[in-house]
């Protein structure tokens, strides 16, 4: 009975942590485009747009990244085998190899334009 009751509960929160992913990405992407149309419509800044947008989405990737992670760690709790735990390791790695690779280009895209997101 107790066993049950856990996995349900792990089990609803695997899943809001990858709808929160879903919609921070979701958020992020709509955020990006709305400065790069805004910049490219009023001010015709192309370059500044691009950047602001790019810094926007990996902002964005990155938070969403992070709750994908949360979310496959929670999913091998539960009764784990080692291929499960084979697979989240694979994940883990791939995701926070990506995470370092777009925090990187954010701090480098920040760093040699100066560029603020406007929140």
């Amino acid at each position: 009975m107790f066993s049950s009751v856990i996995s349900f509960i792990n089990t609803i929160t695997v899943n809001f942590c990858q709808l929160l992913a879903m919609l921070v990405i979701l958020i992020g992407v709509i955020k990006a485009l709305t400065i790069y149309i805004k910049e490219i419509v009023l001010k015709k800044k192309s370059l500044k747009a691009i950047t602001e947008s790019r810094l926007e989405i990996g902002h964005s990737f990155s938070l969403g990244l992070a709750f994908l992670i949360g979310a496959s760690i929670l999913k091998t709790i539960i009764a784990p085998t080692w291929n499960d735990i084979g697979q989240l390791a694979c994940i883990i790695g791939i995701r926070t190899a990506l995470n370092y690779f777009l925090l990187r280009d954010v701090k480098q895209l920040t760093s040699e334009n100066n560029v603020s997101i406007e929140k």
